[in-house]
């Protein structure tokens, strides 16, 4: 009879064991799940703020090729070379939840057009010096230099963000969970360099 409880003790004590250890491996699979959605929402919404800044440039850009049409309506070349440029932008749509490389690669170079674009045209307000003492103009300009600004920060934001959601999928164990999800990698913007340089606003 004592055998017999023994032996049913030690099952008892097997079955708790097991059970504990799977129990605690479900809370530690859900806090990981948690963690990596948790680190794809930061990566989406980073992303969010990047479209917002250059959707702001975007805006900002019809007004400011009006104001310059004003007083240098001759310069159509690089007028017309921001509009298109403005408008090869704005058609590139990246989706921050299957983003390639290629695709952010795309954006970048179709941005840094843009911004090459705008560079040109501030430019030739050198050359007109009541261009320059416009004060809509001088609006613009100053706007347009504080969102080229919040654009490095939201692309820095980005980047890190990205670093972040990237960093914990790849470590063990929670990379288990991450392939079990098909959680992807995210790609980064590419350091700048001269086309991605925001336009000297000078006044």
């Amino acid at each position: 009879m004592n055998q017999t409880l023994r032996i049913m003790n030690k099952k008892t004590i097997i079955w708790i064991v097991v059970l504990g250890v799977l129990a605690i491996t479900v809370v530690w699979g859900i806090g990981r799940y948690n963690a990596i959605i948790s680190a794809e929402e930061n990566v989406n919404t980073a992303w969010s703020q990047v479209e917002n800044q250059y959707q702001r440039r975007a805006d900002l850009i019809p007004n400011l090729v009006e104001t310059v049409k004003g007083y240098a309506a001759h310069e159509s070349e690089t007028l017309q070379g921001v509009i298109a440029a403005r408008a090869k932008a704005t058609q590139v749509v990246v989706d921050p939840t299957n983003a390639t490389a290629e695709q952010l690669a795309a954006f970048q170079a179709a941005q840094g057009e843009l911004s090459q674009a705008l560079g040109r045209l501030m430019a030739i307000s050198e050359n007109y010096p009541d261009l320059k003492a416009n004060q809509n103009f001088g609006a613009l300009q100053s706007q347009l230099e504080g969102t080229e600004n919040r654009i490095t920060v939201a692309r820095n934001n980005f980047n890190e963000v990205a670093r972040q959601f990237n960093t914990l999928i790849r470590r063990f164990p929670t990379n288990l969970i991450a392939n079990a999800m098909n959680a992807e990698k995210r790609p980064y913007f590419e350091a700048n360099e001269g086309a991605e340089q925001a336009p000297q606003v000078q006044f």
